[in-house]
């Protein structure tokens, strides 16, 4: 477990940092930054996703490294992807950020998700391995923070 947390807290700040070095060629790093980490949430989601619902075989290994890399994702310090100027409002259809992550109580109700999301991968991680069937609750939960927040902060696809 330790290892694929040092192997993802790589990828995420080697990809950080080609985006912030990429930021002068049109985008907002910092939009650019939490966009790839919503993706590596996204592709991991997937894996467990698709095994839960029997579209892949499961598979002990990836479910739990999949649950194992969603727990080093929650637990990584976001504060650089959310700088003030970096919403709707002002970048327009560059992010689906909503302004009202930056208004009062935004970032407190957002932090207050993040760590039920954390403690829900946590959860998830412990069971991944344990079949098909015990995918799915513990995914549900996942996806019900991820839920919260995208409902509170993020405009819906058009």
């Amino acid at each position: 477990m330790a290892f694929t947390r040092i192997i993802l807290t790589s990828a995420v700040i080697a990809a950080t940092a080609g985006l912030a070095f990429a930021g002068g060629h049109g985008g907002n790093p910092a939009v650019k930054a939490r966009q790839s980490h919503m993706q590596l949430y996204a592709h991991n989601l997937g894996i467990l996703g698709a095994m839960a619902k029997g579209e892949a075989e499961y598979n002990a290994d990836a479910a739990t490294a999949a649950a194992n890399n969603l727990v080093a994702m929650t637990e990584l310090n976001q504060m650089s992807y959310w700088p003030q100027g970096t919403s709707t409002a002002e970048l327009g259809e560059e992010t689906r950020a909503l302004p009202a992550i930056w208004e009062e109580g935004g970032f407190a109700k957002a932090m207050e998700i993040g760590g039920a999301l954390n403690q829900a991968a946590i959860e998830l991680a412990a069971v991944a391995g344990d079949g098909q069937e015990a995918i799915g609750p513990a995914l549900g939960a996942v996806g019900k923070q991820c839920g919260a927040c995208h409902e509170a902060f993020q405009q819906p696809r058009n």
